[in-house]
Order: C-alpha cells, then structure tokens, then sequence
C-alpha cells in the first residue's frame, strides 16, 4: 500500500495504474462509509501514538473522553494506541460508544481494543475525511505532526466554510503553548484574522470544554442520532 502511494505521489503514471489507484481509493471510501454510517453522533478526538497509560496526557484524555461520552456523544479516534487508545477507553468505561478509523502504517498503528466498531483505511487522505466526516466537535490533545495534520485540517475547511462551524478544542494550554503563540503572531502578521482565534478553545479545564460542546455542538446543532436510522438488510448493512 504505501509503496503504491509513493509511486502515485511521483508523478504521471500509466493510465491504467492511476484508474486502478482511483478505483482503490473509491473503495476505501466505501468501506468507511459503509462501517461508520451508524456510529454518529461522534466526537474526534486527536493526539499522539506516543503515551502510554501512565502518562498524564493519556489519564487527561480518558476522563475527557468520560465525560464528552456522557453527553451522548460516540468518541471516534485513529483506532491506534497512545492518545487514541485513551479516548476509546473513556468512552467505554462509562458505558459510550467506542470507534475508531484506523490507518495500515508499517510501525506504531494497530487497532486498541477498547473499540466497539473499527475500519482500517489505507490512506491518509481517505482516513481524515472519515474522521471529520461523522463528528460535531474535535479535541486536539498533544500530538505530533499527524496531530497537528488533522487539526489544520479542521480548522482549515471550518475557516474556509467547507464544513460546518464545529467546535474545536485544544486540550492542556502548556504542551501547546508554541502554538498558541504562533497563531497569535499570525493575526499579528495579518496572515489569520482576529475572528479566526474564535473558531478554537485553548484550554485545561474538563469542565470548560463540556460546557464549551454542550453550547457549541449540543444547543447549536443539536444532536442528530444517525445510529437510530435503521439498517437494510438488502445493503447488508448492521447497524450500530
């Protein structure tokens, strides 16, 4: 798999190798379509492979999670360990929903099994759609550049207007504090306007950030259980 992205990230290829790859990656997102379409409404949650379940950014993740569970919300993550596994964890032992989007990577990834439903994807690309596909808010906790990938990514298409203004949270205010201080030196610079620091939450504080979800993504947009639609059995579909 990643060898055939290399080579398609490379240049023109032969026409037939690049409709092979175009039908490939049509399929990925089938696939995920097909596996998440019950398991909303979701929560994304995003953070390093890196810490294990002593550190504190993971027990900080899993009581986040806890909490965000409760509100009646599925927390979908990158299905691996560190950060991901945390969440899923949360979510699970208060009794919520449990989801994760997997990426087929030769190190580092593989499926936690704090997860109640998981799809693994070949391609980045493919995967982040599915990640912000299916959530009303995301939480960045301290990640590396993946994180970082997913986040300005968000950020990115709510900017942009591509997808709705879902809230965006950005969890211990000390890890992030670089980044904190660019983006303020961007509005500085004029590169982002002072509206933009509005579409995110900087913050260490659990209950600043329910809160912060139950006005931003609870009241705003309500919480539309896409797992109560029913299954066709025709599609052999199952649901949540």
């Amino acid at each position: 798999m990643i060898n055939s992205e290399i080579k398609f990230l490379d240049g023109p290829q032969s026409r037939v190798t690049e409709f092979r790859f175009t039908l490939n990656v049509l399929y990925q997102f089938i696939k995920g379509f097909r596996k998440l379409h019950f398991v909303g409404p979701c929560v994304t949650v995003f953070g390093s492979a890196r810490f294990d379940e002593h550190h504190e950014y993971y027990k900080k993740t899993q009581a986040l999670s806890g909490e965000i569970a409760k509100l009646g919300f599925t927390i979908m993550t990158g299905g691996g360990p560190g950060i991901m596994e945390a969440a899923n964890r949360g979510a699970k032992e208060v009794g919520g929903r449990s989801v994760g989007c997997n990426i087929v990577l030769p190190y580092e990834q593989s499926e936690n099994k704090y997860l109640d439903k998981w799809v693994s994807i070949k391609y980045f690309f493919v995967r982040k759609t599915l990640l912000i596909k299916y959530s009303y808010a995301f939480i960045v906790m301290p990640g590396g550049f993946g994180t970082m990938d997913e986040y300005f990514e968000a950020l990115t298409l709510i900017q942009t207007k591509m997808l709705s203004k879902f809230p965006i949270i950005i969890f211990d205010k000390t890890y992030h504090k670089e980044l904190i201080d660019h983006i303020d030196f961007m509005k500085q610079k004029g590169t982002i306007s002072s509206d933009d620091l509005k579409l995110c939450l900087f913050t260490d504080s659990i209950e600043e950030s329910i809160q912060h979800l139950k006005d931003n993504a609870i009241t705003k947009f309500g919480l539309k259980h896409v797992s109560d639609r029913k299954s066709r059995w025709w599609l052999l579909e199952r649901g949540y």
